[in-house]
C-alpha cells in the first residue's frame, strides 16, 4: 500500500492510497462525509490483485489538508480539481469513480467541471442527490447527518458522542468492534468546521448525471436510515446507462456490510466499462 500527497489548483494538499498493479484497469475510491480513505479496506484487499485502486482522502478530511475558510468546501470547482489532481497524480487513465454518499457530490462536481470523456464510468453507494436548499425531504433518511446538529458542535466529547450513533447508524447489522472504532477514530479527524462547510452549498445533482454519457452503478442498500432507498432509484433513473443494484437488508455503507457481494459487482462493472 503506497501513501502519497498531490496539491490541488489551490494549494490544498490532497492524500491518496494506491493499492494494485498500475497496469491493470483503475478505480478512483471517494469516501463520504466525515469519512476517510480507510473505509475502502474491504474492498482494497478483495481487489487490488485485479486492479489498480486509488482512494483518496477529501480535502478537510483525513491526512489532507483542512482549510479554514468556508469557500474551500463549497467552491464545485475546486472537489473538481481534486479529484482530477489525483488521477494525474496517481496516473490514472479512464478510471471508473466510485463515491460513496457525499462522494456523490465530488463525482458530480467533477463531471460538471471536466465532463466525462477521461472516465469509464461511475458507481454510486448510498450515493447523495443534492445538498442544502436543493435537497428534498423525501432523498433524507432519519439517520442522516443534517438531522443531528451534535454532529457539528466545537465541543469534542459531544461531537464524539454524535460521530458514535452516526457510523453506528450507517450499517443495518453491526460492525465488528475494530472496523468500527476505525470508523469513529477516521470520522473524528474531520473537524467541525468542516463538516458545517460541506453542506452550505446549494446544489442538485442530477441536471448533471442526466447529462452523463457512460454507464453508471447505483448500488443502494434496502435499509439505508441515512440516505434513503428512493434517492439511489431516482440517481439511477436520472443516468441515460444507469442500472439500479438494491441491497438487501443492508444499510448506508453496502461494501462494508456485503463486501464480497460489492466487490464482484464494483469488479463486473468495471471490467465492462474498460472492455
Amino acid at each position: 500500500m503506497s501513501n502519497s500527497y498531490t496539491l490541488s489548483s489551490d494549494g490544498t494538499r490532497i492524500a491518496f492510497t494506491s493499492v494494485g498493479d498500475p497496469k491493470l484497469p483503475p478505480i478512483l475510491l471517494i469516501h463520504g462525509w466525515a469519512q476517510q480513505f480507510m473505509c475502502w479496506h474491504p474492498l482494497l484487499e478483495r481487489m487490488r490483485d485485479r486492479f489498480h485502486l486509488v482512494a483518496m482522502d477529501l480535502r478537510g478530511h483525513g491526512a489532507s489538508d483542512k482549510p479554514e475558510s468556508e469557500a474551500a468546501y463549497t467552491d464545485t470547482a475546486l472537489w473538481a480539481d481534486d479529484v482530477t489532481a489525483v488521477i494525474k497524480a496517481a496516473e490514472l487513465e479512464k478510471p471508473v469513480l466510485v463515491g460513496w454518499s457525499y462522494g456523490a457530490r465530488v463525482i458530480a462536481a467533477y463531471l460538471a467541471t471536466h465532463g466525462d470523456a477521461d472516465i469509464a464510468g461511475i458507481a454510486l453507494a448510498g450515493g447523495i442527490l443534492a445538498i442544502g436548499t436543493e435537497r428534498e425531504s423525501w432523498m433524507a433518511g432519519t439517520a442522516s447527518p443534517g438531522l443531528d446538529r451534535e454532529l457539528y458542535t466545537d465541543d469534542v466529547p459531544r461531537r464524539l458522542a454524535a460521530t458514535a450513533r452516526f457510523v453506528e447508524a450507517c450499517t443495518a447489522q453491526p460492525l465488528d468492534r475494530v472496523s468500527y472504532a476505525e470508523l469513529v477514530g477516521s470520522n473524528m479527524l474531520c473537524p467541525a468546521h468542516v463538516r458545517r462547510a460541506l453542506f452550505r452549498a446549494n446544489v442538485d445533482l442530477r441536471p448533471v448525471y442526466e447529462k452523463l454519457g457512460c454507464p453508471g452503478l447505483i448500488i443502494h442498500g434496502t435499509r439505508d436510515d441515512v440516505v434513503t432507498p428512493a434517492t439511489g432509484q431516482a440517481a439511477a433513473n436520472a443516468i441515460k446507462n444507469g442500472r439500479y443494484v438494491p441491497y438487501e437488508g443492508v444499510g448506508h455503507a453496502p461494501f462494508l456490510e456485503a463486501p464480497d457481494h460489492f466487490a464482484e459487482d464494483l469488479s463486473e462493472f468495471t471490467t465492462a466499462c474498460q472492455g
